[in-house]
């Protein structure tokens, strides 16, 4: 396994590490949850991601159990919790980035998690409702009282998350260390380049999540739509319009897929590989049903020398989608 630092700070996390949503307390059982979580953990992986309103809680319940019965030292480990979406009945302060939200929901996720504290503690999504001078506070305050160590962003854009830099710097508060983005061969902009100046000038660390694209790169509906996929889940209908809707995207996926085979590995693992060949990816998160589809995904660092400048090229070829970059 492969360390490195997240963004600017001095936190190391490994650059695959292990995600829960839509798996745990939904999709499968904790008996499988368990062996996912400590085949990641033998591979090397030390960054567990969740949030709150992965199956409303229980994910984080179905973790933190997994946890507590393991004897691996905690300073080992870091689990994260995201705080936004809310996990209770959406009333008015159940949602989004209000100081109430933001303390009653860290204090939950702490229950669920069964931990005295949050390595990584995110904040879903931008709160238009909230000024962010409240939110900064909040999350400076959590760090300060020892409940959370490190905060950052999910899915802010570019502007969002330099206001929030902006204004702890001007008040000597802590500001983001990380932003968790989706970003894979056909979600490219945020990472490649609209979060450059971010990287470059205040070391904004990266959590990716969805390096398969939500399981097209993992080649699997090149020829069908198998049935015991997250797509086929109830409530993730908008999920797999977004996925399959393009027919170009599964046209690109055939030609990627006959790439992989020609480089001798699998198109997971040369989807993986390719995120990780960012140097401004600090982790990708890897999500997994089955113990095999794991285990097939933690050898995507086995094809990071397959890809050579000939090859990234040839990639570009198939994608034709490579973000233009500003004027700097």
């Amino acid at each position: 396994m492969e360390y490195r630092r997240l963004g600017k700070s001095g936190l190391q996390v490994s650059v695959l590490s292990f995600g829960t949503w839509v798996t745990f307390g939904k999709q499968i059982d904790n008996q499988l949850a368990d062996q996912l979580i400590s085949t990641a953990y033998e591979a090397g992986i030390n960054f567990f991601d969740n949030a709150e309103i992965y199956a409303r809680g229980k994910s984080e319940v179905v973790l933190g159990n997994i946890l507590k019965g393991k004897d691996w030292a905690r300073s080992s480990y870091c689990v994260s919790s995201k705080v936004f979406f809310g996990y209770e009945e959406g009333r008015p302060n159940q949602t989004g980035l209000s100081r109430k939200h933001i303390v009653e929901g860290c204090h939950a996720a702490l229950k669920r998690l069964q931990v005295e504290y949050i390595d990584l503690f995110f904040c879903h999504r931008p709160d238009k409702n909230t000024p962010i001078e409240e939110t900064v506070w909040a999350m400076n305050t959590l760090i300060q009282q020892g409940k959370i160590l490190y905060w950052g962003t999910s899915e802010w854009s570019n502007d969002e998350i330099m206001q929030a830099y902006v204004f702890a710097e001007r008040n000597h508060l802590i500001g983001p260390t990380m932003e968790q983005p989706q970003y894979n061969m056909f979600e490219r902009a945020k990472m490649e380049r609209d979060y450059l100046l971010l990287f470059r000038d205040f070391g904004l660390g990266t959590t990716i999540w969805s390096p398969l694209s939500s399981g097209l790169l993992s080649g699997k509906y090149i020829d069908a739509n198998p049935a015991n996929t997250r797509l086929n889940i109830e409530g993730m209908d908008w999920l797999k319009e977004r996925t399959l809707g393009d027919e170009s995207k599964l046209e690109k996926t055939s030609q990627l897929y006959v790439l992989a085979n020609a480089l001798g590995t699998s198109l997971p693992k040369l989807a993986i590989a390719w995120c990780v060949k960012n140097k401004n990816v600090s982790t990708a998160i890897l999500g997994a049903s089955r113990l095999e589809q794991l285990k097939e995904n933690l050898g995507a660092l086995e094809v990071l020398p397959l890809l050579t400048p000939e090859v990234m090229e040839r990639i570009e070829q198939i994608l034709q989608n490579k973000p233009v970059q500003p004027m700097y």
